[in-house]
């Protein structure tokens, strides 16, 4: 699963904004995304991409959440 994927189910997946560590966690947790160096996905990493698709997700209160 793409990784934009993954930090939209992790959000979803119980219906309210998270803590890129909270994403991280999740991702990491189910599997759901797995970097091609094989390490962890970092709370960096969700919080880059997040920045990259400005469409997708928003910023609130420091909780990520997706724009439906």
């Amino acid at each position: 699963m793409r990784i934009e994927e993954a930090i939209t189910y992790a959000i979803m997946s119980d219906g309210h904004g998270k803590t890129t560590n909270q994403i991280a966690d999740a991702i990491n947790r189910n599997g759901w995304h797995i970097r091609k160096d094989g390490k962890p996905v970092t709370s960096a990493q969700v919080y880059a991409v997040i920045c990259r698709y400005p469409s997708i997700f928003t910023k609130e209160a420091g909780r990520i959440c997706v724009m439906v």
